[in-house]
């Protein structure tokens, strides 16, 4: 495919002031390069989309979409964020890979699934699954402790539980769902780093016990700022995560306690970018760079096919 115009597809759900000012972003600076959305139907495999890039926004909630990523990229397509990465990627995996990293993160445990398809039963997995010792954990992580499912986000199913009764009702409640659980941090601030490119960050105070437009634009009024050491830390460490997790985009919240930086959750592959989440100055900084990301992967030649025979016997 040689056209003069680069093309950059979105897929979105919902979101319009994120995906219409990147839009109009890449189109002001006229360099060849235009943003629109994705369009397909019935995605044949062996078809590549006429796309230099792909911006995924939404495949976490249409997971139809997650097919056509990766076929997408088998094919040279730039993918953002890599779909491989981001099927693999949870939470549980997450403090794994910030223990090897030497970042601090809560003391995190998982546990078997309270409920299983009917034609698993404990035959299945006696060879396998002990019985949880309850009272180790709670030795381990204390109350009150997080029980949230290793794979999602918006804090669904996410109950913090101050006593073993709670913690049994929570889990006994969880369904199918895979869940883990974490130890409270007890924090004096909070940061959410945005990560761009794997090379551009904006740390700032965000306050999760606030509504859900005040987080960012009044953190600064319930929690002191940053001292430029902590902030150096934070944005070290959310370039690390960010980095070995292969995101292009992300955000990387910290709970800092007595001055640690303990990253919470970095698993936001697709990260809330809208104006109303961001406030203004936030919202400018993200399309700016983003749109300097999907420009320079677009104008990139078709060169970067993965090395299949690493990861798959073919």
């Amino acid at each position: 495919m040689d056209r003069a115009i680069r093309r950059v597809g979105l897929l979105v759900g919902r979101e319009r002031s994120f995906p219409e000012a990147l839009m109009a972003e890449v189109a002001k600076r006229n360099l060849g390069v235009e943003v629109v959305y994705a369009r397909f139907d019935a995605p044949r495999a062996t078809v590549s989309p006429e796309y230099e890039v792909l911006v995924d926004r939404i495949s976490h909630e249409v997971p139809c979409y997650q097919p056509f990523l990766k076929a997408a990229k088998l094919r040279g397509v730039r993918t953002i964020n890599d779909p491989f990465f981001r099927i693999a990627d949870d939470k549980f995996f997450d403090v794994a890979l910030a223990s090897t990293l030497g970042v601090a993160a809560p003391k995190t445990v998982l546990l078997p699934s309270k409920d299983y398809e009917s034609d698993i039963d404990s035959e299945s997995l006696r060879h396998n699954m002990a019985l949880v010792d309850w009272g180790a954990i709670e030795g381990e992580l204390g109350f009150p402790m997080y029980i949230k499912p290793h794979w999602g986000g918006g804090w669904r199913a996410v109950r913090r539980v101050t006593s073993m009764a709670e913690l049994h009702s929570a889990y006994d409640h969880s369904g199918r769902f895979t869940m883990i659980l974490q130890e409270e941090i007890v924090w004096t601030q909070y940061v959410r780093c945005i990560v761009i490119g794997g090379k551009s960050v904006l740390p700032a105070l965000w306050d999760p016990r606030l509504s859900h437009f005040e987080r960012y634009r009044h953190a600064h009024r319930s929690m002191p700022a940053l001292e430029p050491q902590l902030e150096q830390r934070v944005v070290h460490d959310a370039l690390k995560l960010t980095r070995a997790l292969g995101y292009d985009m992300n955000t990387v919240e910290f709970a800092i306690a007595d001055g640690v930086p303990y990253a919470i959750d970095f698993m936001n592959s697709a990260p809330d970018f809208d104006i109303t989440s961001l406030g203004e100055s936030h919202f400018q900084w993200t399309v700016e760079k983003m749109a300097d990301l999907v420009i320079e992967a677009a104008r990139t030649p078709r060169a970067m096919r993965p090395r299949w025979h690493e990861l798959l016997p073919i």
